[in-house]
């Protein structure tokens, strides 16, 4: 079990993933702002909570607010706090996340959102340590280390004038850069290793069975948008859908169905893999030799059609059809069930 105060674990053993932590341990002691650039999913909460438990403030607060989440006036208030009768319902006097961060860290999570005027009290609290309460004149000292978080190019906020450029100067004494998990192709099984064990732990299972062949190559095969994030998940659905510790398949997807409701004028969604971009490869018809054309009729033949060889090739055994095909068993289900072919 991990300490209250120990810097939180990462896992990874790519040239990229140590240059990383390697970064955080440089920069960790210095009570300077550090802006965190990253892709969704790649961990730059975990990164910024590294930071204050390497830094000399570990044994003060830890404070995290998330930018995006909130309105402008509801952040202002958060942040800096408010009086009592500062806004209608505001009864008695609070104290905002500067105040409670004293003395530790404040981590500003998707920091790009935020409003000129909030970014110009931001600025001031890292210049100065300066800020008032909302609907207070008493101007109140604060010591309070700022990490930021940004999936934006902050530089080009700041040339088209949605982020302010004094605030970015400050912000960026330090960069670190997440990368992505696609750069990281070493750490993907170790990663995916590790959220299965403990997935397999949460729903009281014995041990971990390792991954089949053709799961490893998908896992090292797709492109991987949510990065870390999206690994997790997709280990933890497998681990509990395949039940006995050994991953035999993955669902990438898990609106995939054929029941899932489209959008009027937007086509289904293709797979991460085996995309192919030529209509005679996917075997569509020539539709310049037709007058009309069923799309309907089509599609549903052309799904029949796959299900059909599939079981066969299978020898009639649904579990190994859905593994072929790339679907959960109870996805199959769905297909089989759709078209009465059950029987």
């Amino acid at each position: 079990m991990e300490e209250r105060n120990a810097p939180p674990r990462m896992i990874g053993e790519s040239a990229t993933f140590l240059e990383m932590q390697e970064h955080i341990s440089v920069v960790a002691p210095l009570n300077k702002p550090v802006l965190i650039v990253g892709e969704r999913g790649t961990g730059k909460e975990l990164v910024a909570a590294r930071l204050h438990f390497l830094s000399r403030r570990w044994e003060q607060n830890f404070l995290k607010i998330n930018c995006a989440a909130m309105t402008e006036t509801l952040l202002e208030a958060q942040l800096f706090g408010h009086e009592a009768g500062a806004y209608t319902g505001a009864t008695k006097q609070r104290k905002g996340y500067f105040e409670r961060a004293h003395g530790g860290t404040l981590f500003l999570d998707e920091l790009a959102n935020t409003d000129l005027s909030v970014q110009e009290k931001i600025l001031r609290v890292i210049e100065y340590g300066e800020f008032e309460r909302l609907g207070g004149n008493e101007t109140l000292t604060v010591d309070v280390r700022i990490i930021a978080a940004t999936n934006e190019d902050l530089p080009e906020l700041a040339r088209n004038n949605k982020f302010r450029e004094d605030l970015l100067d400050r912000l960026a004494f330090d960069v670190i850069t997440l990368p992505p998990l696609r750069e990281r192709a070493e750490d993907i099984l170790v990663l995916a290793e590790h959220f299965a064990v403990g997935m397999v732990k949460e729903i009281g299972g014995e041990f971990f069975a390792g991954f089949s062949d053709k799961v490893e190559k998908q896992l090292m095969n797709y492109s991987w948008p949510g990065n870390i994030r999206e690994l997790k998940n997709v280990i933890e659905r497998a681990v509990y859908q395949n039940g006995d510790g050994h991953i035999t398949q993955l669902v990438f997807n898990p609106f995939e169905s054929p029941y899932r409701p489209s959008v009027r004028g937007k086509p289904a969604e293709q797979g991460e893999e085996g995309a192919n971009d030529s209509p005679a490869a996917a075997g569509i018809p020539d539709l310049s030799s037709t007058e009309s054309f069923d799309f309907k009729d089509e599609v549903q033949s052309y799904e029949i059609n796959l299900l059909k060889q599939a079981m066969e090739q299978s020898q009639f055994n649904q579990k190994k059809a859905a593994e072929f095909l790339n679907l959960s068993y109870h996805q199959l289900r769905g297909y089989l069930r759709k078209y009465d072919l059950l029987g």
